[in-house]
């Protein structure tokens, strides 16, 4: 009879706990089970925004810091402090109203005669910043409203540099971002100011046009979209190839057919979940991440893909998003739960004249989005669509698209230079120049370098398919190299002139590249790449050529000297 009677005692201590009147613990419902988030509050949403935006600034303004002064400072290729005075001459004045609403930048109010010290002061700022937020997850409209106007900064002088679409989404998305915070209060949960849905919506809208204007820019525009091949050509012939891209690229044909179909019914299709409620709202986000996140790993777009995945968070509410918090008593899960009780409770704070500013406010972004919304709509309705547009300097509501043609075979500029005295001499030995992650050197590895951008070498690929008189940047960047210059030198990953006396010459050569076949003879030698020459892209050009080129543009002509 012992037994029954320990296997009774056993039974009383573990029914031992709070009786049936007794409140349940912290962060546990009355059945003793968590305590699940509710939907339709954003108060954990924003956090997860907030970071993910101030990642996205942090790239940028990193890339900023290390290449503004090699393109745009005091010897960069493209100099900034030309480009504001070219501004001033065609407004027949100073830095009036015109010039600054044509090119909004604080580098009006900053000293011009030290620009790489301003640019670097901007990037840094902005580094500071947008770690700041990245790391705590909080932030308030001062903060993301100093981001968006120094970035804006950048954006607005950096001329052809910055003129990917990416740069006016980002400064769309970081506008939307600074309503989403509160004025000063720096807190991840700040109780007097919930999340609007205005804003909520305004992140939506933005995704919805952002994938809608890139399916219809393909469907309007090569025929390859409308045929399903331009799979075929897309992995090899895309900006900067990454090595995923190299195998990518030798898919059975029918993989490339299913892969444009999916982006078809991905960019067509799936935008319009988001005004189908919340579970197909929360499908459309999930959607779009995962597309977003195949994009990453089949090639280096930049930050672009990263970018897009922000304002596709906005469609997770916090019972969405709960699983990327600690439900410890305390926490911010924990916290969220209890005000989402109160606010059941029917426990609402006493409304104080700020948050009523503040909704006037958030009311009237909303009015000034969907008034600048008109003509972007009315160019997504357009058979003459135009992608990656402004309609207004400060970038507030723009167009975009992507790939709404594809180039079917990838060439290539391959810059060279010799030390012989006679450029056209037969044993003349040419020497190739190497850049951080363009195809150059047919054995070396495609890098994988997203989110970070090679501005220079994204420019290298569109003059490929252009001539140099397009590109007169191209031409100053010759004649760095032919004085080692090492600020420019910066941006390569190999001076074959390095230690040495630079090249008498440089020149342009044009070629045609082609991935290696995976597993055949030139793969087998090492070979990433196979290449064959169309021609020349610039003649040999010396110090003495370029003198009266310089001048004409204001270069600089002295620092080669």
């Amino acid at each position: 009879m012992a037994a029954p009677e320990e296997s009774l005692r056993r039974r009383k201590v573990g029914s031992a706990g709070p009786g049936p009147g007794s409140p349940p613990g912290p962060g546990r419902d009355p059945a003793g089970c968590p305590a699940r988030l509710g939907a339709g509050t954003f108060w954990l949403t924003r956090i997860v925004l907030l970071r993910a935006l101030a990642f996205v600034y942090f790239v940028a303004f990193l890339v900023a810091f290390h290449q503004n002064k090699q393109l745009i400072g005091d010897r960069g290729l493209l100099p900034c402090r030309l480009y504001l005075r070219s501004v001033q001459q065609h407004f027949r004045g100073g830095a009036g109203w015109d010039a600054v609403s044509y090119a909004p930048t604080l580098l009006w109010l900053l000293d011009w005669s030290h620009m790489d010290s301003n640019l670097d002061a901007i990037a840094l700022l902005g580094l500071g910043v947008s770690s700041f937020i990245l790391v705590t997850g909080c932030a308030n409209m001062v903060l993301m409203a100093a981001l968006w106007v120094l970035y804006m900064s950048l954006v607005n002088v950096g001329q052809v540099w910055y003129s990917f679409g990416w740069e006016s989404q980002l400064l769309e998305t970081g506008f939307l971002g600074i309503f989403l915070c509160p004025l000063w209060t720096l807190s991840r949960l700040p109780r007097g100011t919930p999340t609007s849905r205005i804003v909520v919506w305004g992140f939506r809208w933005l995704i919805f046009r952002i994938m809608l204007g890139a399916g219809l820019i393909k469907i309007r525009g090569d025929q390859c979209w409308r045929d399903l091949t331009c799979m075929d050509f897309h992995y090899e012939t895309q900006p900067v190839p990454n090595p995923v891209a190299y195998f990518l690229h030798r898919s059975p044909w029918w993989v490339h057919r299913i892969e444009t179909l999916g982006n078809h019914f991905l960019e067509l299709v799936v935008p319009f979940f988001v005004f189908l409620g919340r579970r197909m709202c929360v499908l459309h986000g999930v959607l779009q991440i995962l597309f977003q996140v195949v994009l990453i790993i089949s090639g280096n777009l930049s930050f672009l893909n990263w970018l897009t995945i922000v304002p596709s968070i906005a469609c997770f509410d916090d019972a969405t998003l709960g699983f990327l918090f600690p439900s410890g008593p305390g926490g911010l899960k924990d916290q969220v739960l209890k005000m989402q009780k109160k606010e059941g409770q029917g426990v609402q704070p006493m409304p104080r004249y700020g948050c009523m500013v503040r909704q006037a406010v958030n009311l009237a972004m909303g009015i000034l989005v969907a008034w600048l919304s008109i003509p972007v709509v009315l160019n997504l309705l357009s058979p003459k669509q135009v992608m990656n547009s402004s309609f207004n300097p400060l970038r507030i509501v723009n167009t975009y698209g992507a790939f709404g043609s594809i180039t079917k075979e990838r060439t290539e500029v391959i810059l060279q230079g010799t030390a012989s005295p006679n450029a056209s001499a037969p044993d003349a030995v040419w020497e190739d120049y190497e850049f951080k992650c363009k195809p150059g050197d047919l054995r070396r590895r495609p890098c994988l370098i997203s989110p970070y951008h090679h501005r220079l070498d994204w420019l290298m690929w569109f003059a490929a398919f252009q001539t140099y008189e397009h590109n007169e940047w191209i031409l100053h960047l010759a004649g760095k190299l032919l004085v080692n210059d090492a600020q420019t030198l910066s941006l390569l990953a190999f001076n074959p002139f390095a230690g040495r006396a630079p090249p008498r010459w440089v020149r342009g050569e044009h070629y045609r590249y082609k991935f290696s076949r995976p597993g055949g003879g030139h793969a087998a030698n090492g070979k990433w790449w196979i290449r064959r020459r169309l021609g020349a892209y610039f003649p040999p050009l010396s110090l003495q050529d370029l003198k009266g080129y310089f001048k004409a543009r204001e270069w600089p002509y002295t620092e080669l000297e």
